[in-house]
């Protein structure tokens, strides 16, 4: 007996000291980093599910179960799209006299992608798993890799900061602590080994890269990796009436070609001068390995590029001026400014001697939004080569010909829809311990300007709605809502990401005056009909936005 109790007594320590020791560990390999991830994927499925339940986006084909990666945007989405859109147009085409904007085709010659490196070099370096049979792309493992040691090293500073308060010095501290700088030289050891592996086209480096690291499958852990092989992203269709007779084509992967074909006649026929932009929105087209977290990463998608044509020598003063330039509109939007980041490229396209992206912290991390490339003459002089076309500019002031230089911006409009839906939804717990869901879109870009609600549904508060709907909807993409109780559709609009609820009662029949009501606040104040208009306009004028 002495000895099942000694023997009890042994087995509860040493239960004991391996919960002790598993807490341990747990801690030192940043258990709340793992806490926060989980937190950032609950966050990203109430997005997903927000979006659809509210009308932004709808799984495409869904009826059939859907195409994966294809996505439909539904009422608000298609609003909320084209004002993103039309934000992007008016500051980039409008608010710069020497910008203007085409559509060009989505179907193009064959031989515009082979002139523009398309068919020969636009592939990524995919990776199966033996396993799960999943397939990847090798190297957005290995920078999700790289980014954990970021977000590591973040984490460090993050607890100094708290520490020492407002006597911090961050810099110092990032160049004189020695965990810190562990976690930015490894990951810059590595981002940089995969650069040089992938421009010389090493793919057994880059596989070895990944055994070294020990990178597992995100879904299953498992570590069983084919070899790293390379894959075309371009979608190939037929144009003809015969199969015999058919030329193959391209779906386009990119909107910029369709600027650099065109570039002489937008320069000849607006008599434009180096230097001057050509803009475009529209549709592009890529059969990527991975595509997935929703409509970040979409075989059909939509893109808003500006290429600035700019005199050889000085395209890198322009090169930093479009990158100041679009993060401050990025930042126009009162997203957080701590949501965004520069990333400068460690493996440059073959067309670009710079280029750096503006990444925004989504959901599940840091990621691409917007790319800024300085392109040089690549385009323009592939472009002459293959058409046999001369496209140059003649400088008067410097009487001379030659080939523009050419500086990129490129930012993914799905993505910045994202970037807008997954920052605005928030849940908020109120002073009498309720909780409300609401939707902060900046009132710009809001689907719906404003909701009108009768408090009743009788005494010709419908009919007074009716005609406030009736003034403003020559200017504003209003709403009638009469269902429920007022608290109820004030939540209902709060949700959907409305800015205004303007209520008519009783008073309204005395003295023309409505209850306008502020999503973000939700104060309350009384207005005339007549300022309705005025309060709305001055809340989405461009002017004060883009400013």
């Amino acid at each position: 007996m002495d000895y099942l109790k000694a023997s009890k007594v042994y087995l509860t320590f040493r239960c004991f000291f391996f919960a002790l020791n598993i807490n341990l560990l747990l801690r030192s390999c940043g258990f709340s980093y793992f806490c926060q991830m989980a937190n950032n994927e609950d966050q990203f499925k109430k997005v997903v599910s927000h979006a659809k339940e509210y009308g932004y986006i709808f799984a495409s084909s869904e009826i059939y179960d859907g195409l994966s990666a294809v996505y439909d945007y539904a009422q608000n989405g298609v609003e909320l799209k084209k004002n993103i859109r039309e934000y992007w147009w008016r500051s980039m085409v409008y608010m710069n006299q020497n910008i203007v904007g085409i559509d060009s085709a989505i179907l193009m010659h064959p031989t515009t992608w082979k002139a523009s490196g398309h068919v020969d070099a636009f592939s990524d370096p995919l990776i199966d798993n033996k396993d799960s049979k999943k397939r990847y792309r090798a190297d957005v493992l290995i920078e999700d890799f790289a980014e954990k040691l970021n977000q590591k090293a973040q984490k460090e500073i993050n607890k100094a900061k708290k520490r020492f308060g407002e006597s911090f010095d961050e810099a110092e501290y990032v160049s004189t602590n020695a965990r810190v700088i562990g976690y930015k030289t490894r990951q810059k050891e590595i981002l940089e080994r995969m650069a040089r592996s992938l421009e010389a086209e090493n793919l057994a480096d880059v596989k070895a890269l990944i055994d070294e690291l020990g990178i597992a499958d995100p879904d299953t852990g498992s570590k069983n990796w084919t070899d790293v092989r390379q894959f075309n992203l371009m979608f190939g269709t037929k144009l003809g009436a015969s199969a015999e007779s058919a030329m193959d084509l391209y779906l386009r992967p990119e909107t910029a070609q369709g600027i650099f074909v065109n570039f002489l006649n937008v320069q000849k026929s607006g008599r434009m001068k180096i230097p001057f932009g050509i803009a475009q929105t529209g549709k592009a087209f890529r059969n990527e390995i991975v595509a997935r977290q929703f409509i970040f990463r979409m075989r059909e998608f939509e893109q808003m590029e500006m290429q600035f044509f700019v005199r050889p020598g000085e395209e890198m003063k322009w090169y930093e001026y479009w990158k100041e330039t679009r993060l401050k509109w990025h930042h126009s939007l009162g997203l957080g400014e701590e949501n965004y980041r520069f990333h400068d490229h460690e493996k440059l396209a073959h067309y670009a001697n710079a280029a750096t992206d503006i990444e925004f912290d989504f959901p599940f991390g840091f990621k691409e939004l917007e790319g800024i490339h300085s392109r040089t003459d690549f385009d323009l002089k592939a472009h002459e080569e293959f058409s046999g076309k001369k496209l140059q500019f003649f400088d008067h002031e410097q009487n001379k010909s030659y080939t523009p230089y050419v500086v990129e911006t490129s930012i993914g409009l799905d993505r910045m829809f994202l970037a807008v839906l997954s920052k605005s939804l928030q849940e908020e717990t109120l002073e009498d311990g309720s909780t409300r869901t609401v939707l902060r879109l900046p009132s710009i870009l809001a689907p719906v300007k404003a909701a009108v609600l009768p408090l009743i549904k009788r005494d010709g508060l419908p009919e007074i709605a009716g005609q406030i709907i009736e003034d403003l909807k020559w200017e504003y993409n209003v709403a009638y809502d009469e269902k429920d109780a007022v608290g109820r559709r004030y939540r209902r609009q709060d949700a959907n990401g409305t800015p205004f609820c303007i209520t008519v009662d009783h008073q309204t029949k005395e003295d023309q005056t409505v209850t306008i009501r502020y999503r973000d606040s939700m104060e309350q104040e009384r207005i005339a009909i007549s300022e309705i208009s005025e309060k709305l306009r001055d809340s989405i004028s461009y002017q004060k936005w883009l400013k």
